[in-house]
């Protein structure tokens, strides 16, 4: 469908600039479906965080009661091989989260900011708003445009 065809978007905040074709509106879409990806990947990446963390806070209770029934070398084993160790070479969770963040993660956003700025005027979901519109039921209660 050409841009002078495509359906108008939901709103003037998501209408696609003059001159911006389907190719664009769609790789622009495509490039925030990834973004949304990684986005869940990085939530992801804080719940092994925080579950590795609640594990190792586990074992200080594993040593306790071992030590209780008298099981001194398995709770020195867990207590010095495992209670503290390192996930990845010389990193805790908590600093392989602070690298994706400030790497690979703020880079995908950036990019994303960029592209969107210089192709499409900073607009967002210019994509998703025109195919909201092509799908719904105007006049159906549920299918307003806007709140």
């Amino acid at each position: 469908m050409a841009a002078e065809e495509q359906a108008s978007a939901v709103d003037e905040a998501h209408t696609r600039p003059d001159g911006l074709d389907d190719s664009t509106v769609e790789a622009l879409g495509e490039l925030s479906k990834a973004l949304e990806t990684i986005h869940r990947v990085r939530g992801h990446l804080y719940s092994a965080h925080q579950l590795v963390g609640g594990a190792d806070l586990t074992l200080d209770r594993v040593v306790k009661l071992l030590r209780h029934a008298e099981h001194d070398e398995v709770a020195d084993r867990v207590e010095h091989e495992l209670l503290g160790r390192n996930v990845l070479p010389g990193r805790w969770t908590f600093q392989i989260v602070e690298e994706f963040d400030d790497g690979y993660y703020a880079a995908f956003q950036e990019i994303d900011r960029d592209a969107r700025e210089k192709l499409a005027g900073g607009r967002r979901h210019i994509f998703e708003a025109e195919m909201k519109e092509r799908r719904r039921t105007h006049g159906m209660p549920g299918h307003e445009a806007t709140p």
